[in-house]
């Protein structure tokens, strides 16, 4: 199938068969797929932390819009992002990428500064919504390869970030949650959201074509 078709396929599921866990091979795929997520000045501000034990759900449960999808789904990802921008982030980023490359270590100098510069001149705020909005992309490319897999998802904001990031220690790490995705299969029986047409508003309203 192609993309498109397995776009097609996939919808936001509302319900999860608990019974059913997701293969640790294709569990590693959708990870590969977070991995290589372009991001802003391919810094990787964001970690991902695959949540499968069922008591740490069960503690999240009380906390989130739909509890029976973290309660039954197989796996749950919690996107989280850098706090802040600092120098020490930058260039550790930009030696792991320079001798990777074997090249030498300042090589993008020129680059870095400039980016330390501007956000410097940026609040913790605008830091933090800066690097949230790379988790989206990469919340993006695992829902299009669960869909290749043929396994069912469910992104979701509706949680406190507050309770996730104490559960999950985030804020040690300079990190702060932002989206969440749900991964399993569908309770066929349950799972209202299967059944209904997929709507999307017509491409041509949608996208428009710039001419001036």
């Amino acid at each position: 199938m192609t993309l498109i078709d397995n776009l097609k396929w996939r919808n936001a599921t509302k319900a999860y068969n608990p019974s059913k866990k997701i293969k640790e091979a294709d569990l590693d795929k959708i990870i590969e797929a977070i991995q290589l997520a372009p991001t802003s000045s391919g810094l990787q501000q964001f970690r991902a932390f695959v949540i499968e034990d069922q008591d740490t759900k069960e503690q999240l449960m009380t906390t989130v819009l739909n509890p029976e999808c973290m309660r039954d789904c197989s796996h749950v990802i919690v996107f989280a992002a850098w706090n802040e921008y600092t120098d020490q982030k930058i260039d550790d980023m930009y030696d792991f990428t320079t001798d990777e490359r074997s090249l030498p270590r300042g090589r993008f100098d020129s680059y870095t500064d400039k980016l330390k510069a501007s956000f410097s001149e940026l609040d913790a705020k605008a830091h933090f919504d800066h690097a949230a909005r790379q988790t989206y992309i990469a919340l993006g490319l695992a829902l299009a390869q669960a869909a290749e897999l043929k396994i069912d998802s469910t992104p979701a904001e509706g949680f406190s970030t507050a309770v996730m990031d104490e559960v999950l220690g985030l804020k040690a790490q300079g990190l702060g949650s932002t989206v969440m995705l749900y991964l399993g299969y569908r309770d066929e029986e349950n799972d209202w959201m299967s059944k209904m047409k997929k709507v999307r508003i017509p491409k041509e309203e949608l996208v428009q074509r710039w001419k001036k």
